[in-house]
């Protein structure tokens, strides 16, 4: 009988049938249940979605997760930019229609079946984001009858059916449990780029075909700024509707951490489009959260900015500010401008918490260091001809947890303790040659703080980009 069983159970591995299968609930519903007319359907979308072209790489993709009919065709454009990577698990956020509870449920073991076939669930991965003090915990059930889901797996299945997957489904999430989440995901994504992102959400639901059209341009239009403060927002004040609240503000998150700072959108469409009925409908996106590093032109762009500014501004009291259509440019973001003469420094000035479009950034601070730096008098219009301009694009800011996350040269840190606070460029520990322990002693002093005053303080990393 041992023997038996043995055998059995070698069979069952040798044969990589997965375990903890769920079946399909809305196949013949919101897709086909045939497997020849799905894959046929997939197939279709796929290549109707058209070449993948874009500038950057994709850290999230944004689809919805409606009837095949309404929205298939967006969410396949969505999709189809996993094509051609070398993405071997895709973490699937999605928020919860069926149950109302705290935190979020996750699927940890086995696989999810569609006529397609199985997508095997990454279980070392999924079973690192648990985290029950904070609610999020293994739900199976949960996904019973969830469809925000199952009707993307098909899709996935068509541009890879050997794809791993971690599906997640939100529901009220607490501070500490937003916090886990983005913390863990995060790092997930920075030690494995193989690793993606899918938010699966409709956008507005059941208003007029004008009225949809106009929240959902809002909302879009956060989601290309990467604006997560204006997401919340929308969201507060009911100006989305969007059903997938959690799963977007934690993607835009998320991907800010990993750099990603423009959306871009690859399609909207809604009911109306397809039914023509424009009384009551639900709208749809397809969108990539992308990271980039500014191109040349772009890079010319914000310096020649910077540095005009500062000249209209010393010459005339005003500077005008011109007409930027670079999408890139936009996006919210914070930067430090500095100046020198002569190599001596004249001015630096910066946004730490403020983001805004990165051209009225460096607009800003431009002015300031030339002018509003307490540290210097400001510039006088003789010293035009002399000024060196530098423009630092900082990254999202990130809680230090343990000091090795610090990297000389490359990170740099900002400190706050109560009323203190203080924020130094990486450049200047890499140019004045500090270790670490000279580093927090400096940032701890020019926050108005003893030397170890960095120790029972809150620390923040982040990246800069350089523009010399």
């Amino acid at each position: 009988m041992r023997l038996i069983l043995f055998y059995c159970l070698l069979l069952l591995a040798l044969s990589g049938c997965v375990q903890n299968v769920r079946e399909p609930s809305h196949a013949g519903t919101f897709y086909p249940a045939d497997t020849y007319e799905l894959a046929e359907t997939v197939s279709r979308m796929l290549a109707e979605a058209g070449p993948v072209r874009e500038e950057g790489m994709p850290v999230a993709l944004i689809a919805p997760h409606a009837g095949y009919r309404y929205s298939g065709q967006t969410a396949a454009k969505a999709i189809k930019h996993i094509t051609g990577r070398e993405i071997h698990t895709v973490i699937i956020l999605g928020a919860s229609h069926y149950q109302t509870y705290n935190g979020a449920a996750l699927y940890t073991q086995g696989g999810m079946k569609t006529p397609l076939g199985t997508l095997r669930v990454n279980e070392p991965l999924a079973q690192a984001i648990l985290a029950p003090k904070s609610g999020i915990i293994a739900r199976p059930e949960f996904f019973d009858k969830e469809h925000a889901i199952e009707v993307l797996l098909p899709l996935i299945q068509g541009v890879n059916k050997n794809m791993m997957i971690v599906p997640v489904l939100t529901g009220t999430l607490s501070t500490d449990a937003f916090d886990h989440m983005v913390k863990m995901l995060s790092g997930i994504m920075r030690n494995d780029d193989r690793v993606m992102l899918l938010v699966s959400t409709d956008l507005s639901h059941y208003h007029d075909y004008d009225t949809a059209a106009k929240m959902d341009a809002k909302m879009l239009d956060a989601i290309k700024r990467m604006s997560v403060a204006d997401a919340e927002q929308y969201f507060a004040t009911g100006e989305s509707g969007a059903c997938g609240r959690a799963p977007l503000l934690l993607a835009m998150t998320i991907a800010g951490r990993l750099g990603a700072g423009m959306g871009q959108v690859y399609e909207y469409s809604n009911t109306g489009d397809v039914t023509g009925e424009r009384k009551s409908v639900v709208g749809y996106a397809a969108a990539g959260l992308y990271r980039k590093s500014l191109n040349s032109e772009e890079k010319s762009l914000l310096l020649s900015l910077a540095k005009k500014t500062v000249e209209e501004y010393i010459t005339l009291g005003s500077a005008m500010e011109p007409e930027i259509s670079a999408p890139w440019l936009n996006t919210h973001g914070t930067t430090f401008v500095s100046i020198t003469r002569n190599g001596v420094l004249r001015g630096c000035i910066g946004n730490v918490r403020n983001p805004m479009p990165l051209y009225k950034s460096v607009m800003m601070n431009a002015v300031a260091a030339s002018s509003k730096d307490p540290r210097f008098e400001p510039v006088k219009k003789e010293e035009l001809g002399d000024l060196r301009i530098e423009v630092s694009v900082l990254s999202l800011f990130e809680p230090v947890r343990d000091l090795d996350e610090i990297k000389i040269g490359r990170h740099g840190l900002y400190l706050v303790k109560g009323t203190h606070s203080a924020l130094l460029l990486p450049q200047v520990a890499d140019e004045g040659g500090w270790d670490l322990d000279t580093f927090l002693e400096k940032i701890s002093v020019k926050a108005g703080l003893r030397p170890d005053g960095w120790t029972d303080a809150q620390l923040f990393r982040f990246t800069v980009e350089v523009i010399r």
